[in-house]
């Protein structure tokens, strides 16, 4: 009886043993920037939203199996990439007065924390623009997936938001109108329309 009992308890040891592994599982994801949009929205004027967009940028991802709850992310953008539509406004957008791309080309974020919400999630990190880093919060919704597409890869998509100071991050440019009000309004809206691609799965042990 007693040989029965220590090999049940060791089977379930086992068991145990493998679960433990499988759930330690981490799963890497490379953003299709194909299928991906990093854009902004800013008032013009306080009576119109101007909106733009970065062309150029990477992102990868880290989870625990598929559960974005767990999920680790870092962004880089090419400031040189920013595109408002208009080729005058945009050449200002890279000068000295906003990104100063020639002296920092790249926006980065680094996420530290994630929080499940009531509409998604929470991802808290550091974001980096002209050498000052502040922290920042993405409101993410609409998360989908992961599915697979047509040549059985994995793939997950969501929707970010934020609203960052721009002068708080030493994009100072500033001009009052007559009748008050900024001709370029300082907050300014961060839209993300993402989709990630599995990569591999590798064990963190």
């Amino acid at each position: 009886m007693k040989s029965n009992r220590s090999f049940i308890l060791l089977a379930a040891l086992m068991i145990l043993a493998v679960a433990a592994g499988a759930s330690a599982q981490t799963a890497t994801w490379e953003i299709d920037a194909s299928h991906s949009t990093i854009g902004f929205g800013v008032k013009h004027l306080m009576v119109s939203t101007v909106r733009g967009q970065f062309n150029s940028f990477t992102a990868s991802m880290q989870t625990t199996g598929d559960d974005p709850a767990t999920a680790k992310i870092t962004v880089s953008i090419d400031a040189a990439s920013i595109d408002t539509r208009v080729a005058k406004r945009d050449e200002h957008l890279k000068s000295a007065d906003f990104f100063e791309v020639a002296t920092f080309p790249t926006i980065t974020f680094v996420s530290k924390k994630v929080e499940k919400t009531a509409s998604g999630l929470k991802i808290t990190g550091d974001l980096t623009m002209r050498d000052v880093t502040k922290e920042v919060a993405l409101d993410v919704s609409d998360i989908t997936g992961p599915i697979k597409d047509p040549y059985g890869k994995s793939r997950v998509g969501a929707h970010a938001t934020t609203t960052v100071n721009r002068k708080d991050f030493g994009l100072k440019y500033s001009a009052a109108m007559e009748t008050g009000g900024l001709v370029v309004a300082n907050e300014v809206t961060l839209v993300l329309d993402v989709e990630f691609v599995k990569q591999q799965a590798a064990s963190t042990k």
